[in-house]
């Protein structure tokens, strides 16, 4: 079971359960739920329709913004160029339902989040062991001896003038 929906000036093909990155509008910048226009519905493999009262609900996650895109304009031979950035905002939609014939197609409910232990008390605990287990031990500083300067041999001096043939 899917639907073909309208959002933002792009088409999506979405499930119930589907979570979609749309273009952000007036609609999601509220939260909660989002209605959209729906372009086709499909109910079993093979079979395409568009029913008059189709309607995809959907629940807004969250909010964000893109990768940038850059723009590069540049033409040659006439010292122009220009560069510039984009970063389009997407709001993160849920499909929650789709809903068309008298027939209702629910996402199935999200597992809930388990609560973990906090991680200071877990870190503290460790700490003491490490100190019982592994007791400091104490360097002996050693005194390197020092070496004597090396003496410089006399460079050799060259004869440029002298050369026999």
């Amino acid at each position: 079971m899917y639907a073909v929906i309208r959002a933002g000036g792009k088409q999506y093909r979405v499930s119930p359960g589907d979570v979609v990155r749309v273009e952000r509008s007036a609609e999601s910048a509220n939260g909660g739920n989002i209605n959209f226009e729906v372009l086709a519905v499909s109910g079993a493999e093979g079979q395409i329709s568009k029913p008059g009262d189709a309607r995809v609900t959907g629940q807004v996650l969250g909010e964000g913004r893109g990768d940038k895109i850059l723009v590069f304009k540049f033409k040659r031979k006439k010292q122009y160029k220009k560069l510039q950035g984009h970063r389009q905002g997407f709001a993160e939609v849920r499909i929650s339902q789709i809903s068309f014939d008298g027939q209702n197609f629910d996402a199935p409910a999200l597992p809930e989040k388990k609560v973990k232990a906090p991680k200071a008390e877990q870190h503290d605990e460790e700490q003491v062991e490490k100190k019982q287990a592994a007791p400091k031990k104490s360097a002996a500083k050693k005194t390197a001896a020092k070496k004597a300067p090396a003496k410089k041999t006399a460079a050799k001096k060259s004869s440029k003038g002298s050369k026999k043939k």
